[in-house]
């Protein structure tokens, strides 16, 4: 059973439907992350309601982001089942970890074979951030730091492994292309997404290291979240403001003179920039606490100008990269997955959807984020075979699923949005 976290009749904005739509789905939501409990862990998407080919038997695996992102947005639940597979993900993953220090993308359900890459063979960085992320999560909400402790040289091998992709000292990751969640994308080098989450596994782990009583490594990490954040806002923020900082501008600080910016961009490299937006790295940059709220109002008000909850909540990229377009990439047609408005390309995402509902509400719009909530549960409902198949995505202008059945992280989204929206004041620290 869960606590009582989610009152729907105390939407007085909503009418009755509306409000019978989010206790459905609510319900509904819990089945469908049941429906990805495995011994092993969560699966990424429901193993009995999914046909696989090709490369999609990777689908049934334990995957370290999937899988912790679940953890993290089900701490709230006293399902002991949900417990138990929350606990098993990350033993699964940590079993596997290289020497190096490397976490696996994901561990083959069926045999226990890890894949460390991701398409193509190039190394997944997201997955090992969102271990130690959802890892001190799990520990702080269950106060209970004996799965950190067993774990805790094998999680400063990968907090080692991780810090070398800063290969020149400046703060920020360098990324090789096509490394984290869109791993059929073009992004590479200074990616937001990727350098949002290093600044959070900086400061878990700060807490990690306090909780196990080493305060000094502790201190070193905490001193490296305040450079890592500096040098984020400067490099994504694109700004006319002089900082009087005494440092002298670089080629790659005056590449990209776009005035003054309305959203964090996208990537930034020595040679290169990208001013998409990126809808999912915006949302967590204000929901880890890395960006101010003043700030994430302009980035709101772009982003609710552009639509990108139209037809529903929300598009991962905006706007998406047309054929043609210098961003293009010739391996975007790979299963005809990256078309523009499909997937990674500006496709619709429930899980994205879920922060989006999330980071209204954290901005003091509780009534306009109950009305993008019903969306997002109106997009939950829709199904290929049936209603509430909690979609992996969807097409970004029809709306329609594309993606696999009982996505675990899709479900898992909607039930943080409804305990954030009920249960959680918009001024408590922030978390994930």
């Amino acid at each position: 059973m869960a606590k009582i976290h989610f009152r729907p009749e105390e939407y007085r904005s909503l009418n009755q439907e509306e409000r019978e739509l989010l206790a459905e789905g609510y319900l509904r939501a819990i089945e469908a992350v049941r429906k990805n409990v495995t011994p092993s862990g969560f699966s990424a998407c429901s193993l009995t309601d999914n046909v696989v080919y090709g490369t999609d038997a990777n689908y049934r695996s334990v995957w370290a982001r999937d899988g912790a992102i679940t953890a993290l947005w089900t701490l709230d639940l006293e399902d002991e089942d949900i417990r138990r597979a929350q606990v098993a993900t990350f033993e699964t993953l940590l079993s596997k970890q290289s020497p190096t220090g490397q976490i696996p993308a994901n561990v083959r359900i069926e045999t226990g074979q890890p894949d460390y890459a991701g398409v193509g063979g190039i190394a997944s960085i997201d997955s090992v951030m969102w271990i130690i992320i959802g890892l001190v999560h799990l520990c702080e909400a269950r106060d209970d730091w004996s799965l950190a402790a067993r774990h805790a040289a094998g999680l400063q091998r990968a907090m080692d492994w991780l810090g070398a992709h800063d290969s020149n000292g400046c703060g920020l990751l360098e990324i090789p292309e096509a490394s984290d969640w869109a791993d059929l994308f073009g992004f590479s080098y200074h990616v937001l997404y990727d350098e949002v989450l290093w600044y959070r596994t900086i400061d878990c782990f700060v807490r990690l290291a306090d909780k196990l009583g080493d305060h000094e490594k502790a201190e070193g990490y905490r001193k490296h979240a305040a450079f890592v954040r500096k040098k984020f806002l400067k490099t994504f923020w694109p700004t006319t403001v002089q900082e009087n900082d005494g440092e002298c501008s670089s080629f790659t600080d005056t590449q990209y003179s776009l005035g003054d910016a309305r959203y964090l961009v996208a990537q930034v490299s020595p040679f290169s920039f990208s001013w998409r937006c990126d809808v999912c790295g915006n949302l967590l940059a204000y929901l880890t606490g890395l960006l101010d709220k003043d700030r994430a109002l302009m980035t709101f008000r772009f982003l609710w100008g552009c639509g990108v909850n139209d037809p529903w909540p929300v598009k991962n990229l905006y706007p998406p990269v047309q054929a043609g377009d210098p961003e293009w990439r010739s391996y975007y047609t790979v299963n005809l997955l990256n078309l523009p408005n499909h997937y990674h390309n500006g496709g619709l995402w429930p899980f994205i959807g879920s922060m989006w509902v999330r980071f209204i509400y954290r901005l003091g719009m509780p009534e306009l984020a109950q009305r993008e909530l019903v969306k997002l549960a109106k997009l939950c409902k829709l199904g290929q075979a049936q209603p509430w198949e909690f979609n992996e995505w969807h097409h970004g202008t029809t709306g329609r699923p594309m993606g696999k059945h009982y996505q675990a992280w899709s479900a898992a989204g909607f039930i943080r949005a409804c305990h954030d929206l009920e249960a959680v004041p918009s001024e408590i620290s922030h978390a994930i």
